[in-house]
């Protein structure tokens, strides 16, 4: 795992993000060396041929990025899979021929373009279907092993398992009681060193079941630990794999003396700035937008065109969310009717990220059902979030406890990268309209 904008990202995903880069690179580089009359090395650095290339190589990268390529990149269809690679390359050759009408300075030559792109189609989809089945696989994978069977400790295995190109996989659990379907039980925590002896596991994960709770050798742990095996909790392994902070096998103690669990007052701050910033801009440049749509909204439903919302802000203060009112599918698909939130980022009563603003009765009722809601509110609400592009929108109670649980992982990670990191993403899902 690698962890970039405060995120763990699988390993095998850099490499696929890698590997597309230089095997599209040296397709183009080849139908250059194939199709020109001067020498490679004057098109690359004379006339920049080197830049072309990487333009049109950032925008078939982007469409495959938008078409999730880089998310879940198992091979479901061979036909979708090229159908996607295909639509790539329209928009490249889309583009080239904007290109080619403004007069930039990154158009490819024709027959560059033709034939790198015709080597591009074949190579990328046998290159992944190659990929996929070889991070399918648990080869090199690293091996973990359990002690005790919390309920984190289920779900991670049971993810994992799913999951293989997360390059983690389970040999196993031990724990004197419990049980955990399709998994193997290799004996009780007792016999710790003699599992250790013969299958030598990467890492341990600890993780007791709350309600059944068994000894632990810390001292024989910690003696493994300054030895050099990776030993963490059963709630760092989750946070890694799920992105989200558990809240099943979290005592209260944890939320009160881990400083981590709290937001940095440098970061706050930060945000506070930058979100100022980037909300005045937006609001004037979509200022023409919101003009057309309040124009939409009057005449096509009469009545009052925004509507204001009491919701729960930082700390629990109330304010008036404001949004378009208006039943139109397509104005919510596109998020417009959320455009007038950006004068609350202005008045900072919210964010341009952070947990989705919720109204002082939802909230009370749901800190009655739920431990810790009410952490949410350390932050100020956002227009989008980490929940919101990670979790269906839901009113069930399971769903609910998973938003709390991004909620809570964005509060523990706030910070500008994890910001536009989300920013990025909502910006795809909005244009994608999902």
């Amino acid at each position: 795992m690698i962890r970039l904008f405060k995120v763990s990202i699988p390993s095998s995903a850099v490499v696929l993000v890698i590997s597309d880069a230089v095997l599209l690179f040296s397709c183009y580089l080849f139908a250059a060396w194939l199709t020109i009359d001067i020498p490679l090395v004057t098109f690359l650095f004379e006339q920049s041929g080197y830049w072309h290339i990487a333009f049109v190589m950032g925008v078939i990268m982007l469409v495959l990025y938008f078409n999730d390529l880089y998310e879940q990149y198992q091979v479901r269809s061979r036909i979708e899979l090229i159908q996607q690679f295909c639509l790539a390359l329209g928009v490249a050759f889309l583009l080239q021929s904007l290109v080619s009408y403004a007069q930039w300075g990154v158009l490819l030559p024709k027959f560059v373009m033709v034939y790198g792109s015709v080597l591009a189609l074949i190579l990328l989809p046998l290159w992944r279907m190659f990929f996929t089945a070889l991070a399918s696989s648990s080869l090199g994978a690293r091996k973990l092993l359990f002690l005790g069977v919390s309920p984190a400790v289920r779900e991670i295995a049971s993810y994992l398992k799913e999951h293989p190109e997360f390059g983690l996989t389970s040999i196993g659990y031990l724990d004197s009681a419990g049980e955990i379907p399709g998994m193997t039980r290799l004996g009780s925590i007792a016999q710790l060193d003699e599992v250790l002896a013969e299958l030598h596991p990467s890492r341990v994960v600890v993780g007791l079941d709350p309600l059944a709770p068994a000894s632990l050798p810390v001292e024989r742990l910690l003696e493994l630990r300054l030895g050099g095996l990776e030993i963490e909790e059963a709630a760092a392994t989750y946070e890694m794999v799920f992105r989200r902070v558990s809240t099943r096998d979290m005592p209260p103690s944890h939320l009160i003396f881990a400083q981590e669990m709290s937001p940095r007052a440098a970061s706050v701050a930060l945000q506070s700035a930058y979100s100022l910033v980037l909300g005045l801009v937006a609001f004037l440049i979509t200022l023409p937008v919101m003009a057309i749509v309040a124009l939409i909204v009057k005449f096509t439903s009469g009545g009052q065109v925004i509507q204001r919302e009491q919701c729960a802000g930082l700390n629990g203060a109330q304010f008036a969310v404001l949004k378009f009112r208006s039943t139109a599918k397509w104005l919510r698909r596109l998020r417009l009717d959320e455009l007038p939130q950006l004068f609350n980022v202005v008045r900072g009563e919210m964010a341009i990220v952070g947990p989705r603003p919720e109204r002082p009765e939802f909230a009370a009722a749901l800190e009655e059902k739920i431990p810790y809601y009410r952490q949410r509110l350390c932050v100020k609400p956002g227009i989008t979030g980490w929940a919101q592009i990670n979790e269906k929108s839901s009113d069930a109670i399971e769903d609910t406890i998973q938003k709390l649980e991004f909620d809570r992982y964005y509060i523990k990670n706030l910070s500008l990268a994890l910001d536009a990191y989300i920013m990025f993403h909502a910006l795809k899902t909005t244009l994608l309209g999902r």
